[in-house]
């Protein structure tokens, strides 16, 4: 049985670009996982294994692969640093202790590394941090350091310098340990000990000593045998770490994952300095605690779910408590139903290592769960509970798609699902309206990588369209109208006759019918069909064939024949009477208008709220929210169609949205011509309509 203790379990995380692929891969190089240095350039990497990630070097789902090292197994999390597919990394960190933050040393911090970081704090997660590609040209670790300490503050403290610069890049200075690692020139990660260079001696004082400093003042004992004395080697070893595991510090290291330069120091402050799964606090789950102890009930949480073409479903998951064993009966909490779990095994990437057992701390899988998706809770049936597990983003782009052929239709439902169990973060669901399938992602990039797995992985092949617009037709003024129906083509004939008043109700209303017949105009038998009459015909309006709302009709009077008359004889003449008193009672267009919220860095607010007037949107206020600002405003959806990629490039994709459906307002006249027009080119009204 693994001892918890010797368990480290870490995600990287960060921007786009910065190397967490990479230097996942150098881990498993120079631990001996592989054998060779397996590189995103030549798409063989351990943790991006899916063809789409291959094919666009870039993570898009988080990856599990693990080592060991100094007697510790270390399970490695590898998650996107995309902002299309940040739940993604969301959700991964809700299994690990702590985060691995890597930052490119010629950008700097980034927006994800921002937004990262933001959820690590949430979530209490130790951290390092890695400033990577330290190889490359114009790249400098002190600029890199100082873009940190701006963004995170003085927490941020270096534990290690580099030796050499850019091509010269060839070593750490470990400020703890006080020795210099030169790594060989191979990509092999192994290294030389020697003593810290002259010429960096000077640097190297005065970065320890504030690495001290900072050490010295997390603790009061440590801050008077500072103030007395230096600190020992092993007090300050020991004073690091439980500044690490409080959040008091945030260790910052040099490396190159690209040339394996670094990987052994990680390593090393891996074990070091973040905690253990027996050093995480107890999770609280309304009245329980649920403690990282192998003698506890089993909680296990399902993080990711991979669809495997000859395993099936593989669920991905941390134990935060008891142990698991293959063969197993557990409760699904979330979805009260009971799972039997066949095996167990480790996950190298896509490759599967068999397990006998996983106990608390651990990341396993296991196959072919029947009624098991990501953000499950398995568990003891003896104590049952939903572990947390973060919201799922709302969709920020739809798209209306429609399959290219008669085998795409028959294949996509179930494509669309099975998709859907790997990545949960997007929508797919049909317009009960427009009758249009909208596939909804967390951006442009997300859905073409969805569209591209559809075709790839399920031979299904589809074309992307903007959706339609949920039009609907109202009227503004009032009319008075008869509708006659009246046909004899030999035997019994059909006779309805209705007079009707119609007038505007308040925005939102939808409908009203009033019956005022008196005196038996219309029998009563009769009336009924009136109404489904009208509820049928304002279900395709006069203007350009949308249902009609926020209108009253009055049924005052008409007549009948004792043996002509029926039910669909009065249906279609309250059907002649709608029409033509929608026609003369001023129609109008509305559109829905959604309740926008944007969550922007300060500096661009200006030129967010200029692009949403430029929607036509009316701004209804601002605040701040820590350090960044909320603008609420009404857009109608028409406009926001394209508001993604605009924000994305005002904001350099710092800004954030979310919108929901508001109310209905009138679409402005100029915009109502070119709507008619398009529903007359798309067939929604006919000549005789108009």
């Amino acid at each position: 049985m693994r001892d918890p203790k010797t368990i480290r379990n870490i995600a990287f995380v960060g921007h786009g670009h910065t190397g967490k692929t990479t230097l996942v891969s150098a881990v498993l190089f120079y631990t001996g996982k592989t054998n060779r240095f397996l590189k995103v350039d030549q798409g063989n990497t351990i943790t991006d294994f899916d063809p789409e990630e291959i094919e666009r070097k870039i993570t898009i789902s988080t990856a599990v692969a693990f080592t060991d090292f100094e007697g510790h197994r270390i399970n490695l999390i590898d998650t996107p640093g995309f902002p299309n597919f940040f739940w993604e990394t969301e959700a991964a960190l809700y299994a690990a202790d702590a985060g691995v933050v890597m930052v490119d040393a010629a950008s700097g911090v980034e927006v994800q590394t921002e937004r990262a970081w933001e959820i690590l704090d949430r979530l209490g997660l130790p951290r390092l941090v890695v400033v990577n590609k330290l190889d490359r040209e114009n790249t400098d670790f002190f600029s890199a350091l100082e873009s940190l300490k701006e963004s995170f503050g003085r927490k941020i403290v270096p534990i290690a310098l580099p030796l050499g610069k850019e091509k010269d890049f060839k070593g750490i200075v470990d400020l703890v340990k006080g020795k210099a690692y030169i790594y060989k020139a191979d990509e092999s990660g192994q290294w030389e000990e020697s003593e810290v260079p002259a010429d960096l001696q000077e640097s190297y004082e005065k970065w320890r000593s504030e690495m001290v400093e900072m050490v010295a003042e997390s603790d009061e004992e440590l801050m008077e045998k500072y103030l007395e004395d230096a600190l020992s080697q092993e007090d300050l070893a020991g004073g690091l770490r439980n500044s690490v595991m409080a959040g008091e510090i945030y260790p910052v290291l040099p490396a190159s994952a690209a040339l394996n330069i670094g990987t052994w120091n990680l390593l090393s402050a891996v074990v070091e300095l973040l905690p253990s799964p027996a050093e995480r606090p107890p999770i609280r789950v309304e009245d329980l605690e649920i403690k990282p102890d192998v003698d506890e009930p089993l909680a296990t949480l399902v993080f990711k779910t991979l669809s495997d073409p000859f395993a099936g479903r593989i669920s991905i998951m941390r134990v935060f408590s008891g142990r698991l064993t293959p063969d197993t009966v557990v409760l699904n909490a979330n979805r009260e139903t009971e799972e039997k779990i066949s095996n167990i095994f480790y996950l190298m990437g896509k490759e599967h290592v068999s397990a006998e057992e996983a106990v608390a701390g651990e990341i396993v899988a296991t196959a072919k769960l029947k009624n098991t998706f990501t953000g499950d809770t398995l568990c003891s049936k003896d104590r049952p509970m939903k572990l947390p597990f973060p919201p799922l983003y709302e969709p920020t782009i739809s798209f209306a798609i429609e399959p290219k052929t008669k085998k795409d239709e028959d294949k996509i439902s179930n494509a669309l699902h099975k998709l859907h169990e790997e990545d949960p973060s997007f929508k797919a669901e049909r317009d009960s309206e427009t009758k249009e399938l909208i596939l909804s992602g967390n951006g442009q990039l997300h859905v073409e990588v969805l569209i591209s797995k559809l075709k790839k992985q399920y031979g299904v092949e589809v074309l992307l369209k903007t959706p339609k617009i949920p039009y609907r037709e109202t009227i503004k003024g009032t009319a008075d109208v008869q509708g006659k129906y009246k046909k004899q083509t030999g035997g019994r004939g059909q006779y309805g006759d209705v007079k009707i008043k119609m007038e505007p109700l308040p925005r939102g209303e939808d409908f009203e019918f009033v019956d005022q017949i008196f005196g038996g105009a219309i029998p009563k038998n009769f009336i009924p069909a009136v109404e489904k009459g009208i509820q049928e015909a304002r279900k395709k309006g006069v203007l350009a064939g949308y249902p009609t709302v926020d209108f009253r009709v009055i049924l005052y009077d008409g007549s009948y024949h004792p043996v002509d008359s029926s039910d669909l004889a009065f249906q279609i003449a309250a059907s002649m009477a709608f029409k033509k008193g929608a026609k003369m009672a001023k129609p109008t267009l509305l559109e829905p208008i959604m309740k926008v919220e944007v969550i922007v860095p300060e500096q661009y607010m200006g030129d967010v709220m200029g692009n949403l007037n430029g929607r036509r949107g009316r701004i209804l206020g601002t605040e701040m929210r820590g350090k960044k600002a909320v603008i609420k405003a009404y857009v109608p959806m028409a406009e926001m169609l394209t508001f993604e990629p605009d924000l994305t490039s005002i904001t350099g994709g710092r800004g954030t949205y979310r919108m929901e459906f508001s109310h209905y307002d009138e679409v402005p006249p100029h915009l109502q011509e070119k709507i008619i027009e398009q529903a007359k080119a798309e067939g929604r009204i006919s000549a005789e309509e108009e």
